[in-house]
């Protein structure tokens, strides 16, 4: 599929969609830009202006897309439970005083 700026230019060839269906979220998309700047460049979702069934337009004109980054990994998301928080020591004195205070032991 064709991406192009906004000023008409073809910008490049849409190759990767990056999203997650399952939560509904759109990042952006991976476009191949050769020939010309050449590889694989990065659009973020806020650089999209619009999606087409038969094309992409960014918002950026041709000049500024051929700046866009070269992708890179995403950071890697963790999970985090009630076992891997540090207790807050402020709130565990506060609390211990509270106690004190209200003659609650």
């Amino acid at each position: 599929m064709p991406v192009f700026a906004s000023d008409g230019g073809k910008a490049g060839k849409l190759t990767h969609v990056l999203a997650d269906p399952d939560d509904d979220i759109f990042d952006g998309i991976v476009l191949d830009m050769r020939p010309g700047p050449g590889g694989h460049r990065f659009a973020d979702v806020s650089q999209i202006a619009e999606l087409h069934e038969r094309g992409i337009v960014l918002s950026l004109d041709s000049e500024a897309a051929k700046n866009l980054p070269e992708p890179a990994e995403a950071p890697a998301a963790i999970a985090v439970g009630p076992d891997d928080v540090v207790p807050d020591r402020l709130s565990d004195k506060l609390r211990r005083a509270w106690r004190l205070i209200s003659g609650k032991r």
